[in-house]
């Protein structure tokens, strides 16, 4: 089964959950499995303490975004690539899986396109229109080398920072870098895990949803979720044959995602 499981970044702030990276081992056995992960908040953090003060802008649809300067673009990939990849390849290994960490940088894996402008609401509640920087959407993702790794008995571990025209890196959603990932590799299913037990209506987890229904919950959702859902849609209308959003705290996270208990599946 080719799987491609994204690991949010609410549960990387420190390491990420024993649980969940024993699942990870024991899929890893017998799946080829690619791992996507997040890690905005852990950015912030570092950035901060290095004196580079982070800047957020929101859309006209709500969705909060990090403003990526040159230098935000720089500590971002450090984080990201560095930090993070390689705290989850170290803790992989210690359970005997070989994980490669690589970012779309790495053999061109991932590549991408700045966003030129971005618009924002200021304070005011009035559009405005901000240069893009090193913010960029994923344009397209080179399979090849998911494939070599996986017949070398090898575990991709990708980090959302995609190549530029001209070579530069891009801060990318991780959502969607695992959506491309999944679309690249005609992957059977995709794992978003999050810090919640899916999609909630009412406080409760709504278990099933059409492409459709999806679509039209989007503007009644937080923009955390609204991007997993977006993702999860972009995957199924792609050939993805179900994404699941979950959460990754609990015995066998995973697992139980694609078993379907406790989670929501988009199809």
């Amino acid at each position: 089964m080719r799987l491609v499981v994204k690991i949010g970044g609410s549960l990387l702030t420190d390491a990420a959950p024993d649980s969940l990276l024993a699942d990870v081992a024991k899929l890893a056995q017998s799946n080829e499995l690619v791992l996507v992960h997040g890690g905005g908040e852990l950015v912030t953090q570092i950035a901060q303490k290095m004196g580079k003060e982070q800047r957020f802008i929101v859309s006209p649809e709500g969705i909060r975004s990090r403003f990526t300067d040159r230098e935000t673009v720089d500590i971002y990939t450090m984080v990201m690539s560095g930090l993070i990849s390689k705290r989850l390849t170290s803790a992989l290994a210690a359970r005997g899986v070989r994980a490669v960490s690589l970012s779309g940088l790495d053999g061109s894996l991932m590549s991408g396109a700045r966003k030129k402008r971005l618009v924002s609401m200021d304070e005011r509640g009035r559009r405005v229109v901000v240069e893009g920087g090193y913010t960029g959407k994923v344009r397209g993702f080179n399979p090849d080398l998911i494939q070599r790794l996986h017949a070398g008995g090898y575990l991709p571990l990708i980090s959302p920072v995609a190549i530029g025209e001209e070579g530069e890196p891009l801060n990318v959603d991780g959502d969607r870098a695992a959506a491309s990932a999944a679309l690249a590799t005609k992957a059977d299913a995709v794992v978003f895990l999050t810090n919640v037990r899916g999609l909630l209506a009412d406080g409760q987890t709504v278990e099933r949803l059409g492409i459709g229904e999806a679509r039209s919950l989007l503007p009644s959702i937080g923009f955390g979720m609204q991007k997993k859902v977006m993702a999860s849609i972009e995957c199924v209308e792609g050939g993805v044959p179900e994404a699941i959003i979950c959460s990754g705290v609990g015995p066998t996270p995973i697992s139980s995602g694609l078993s379907h208990v406790g989670c929501t599946v988009i199809s």
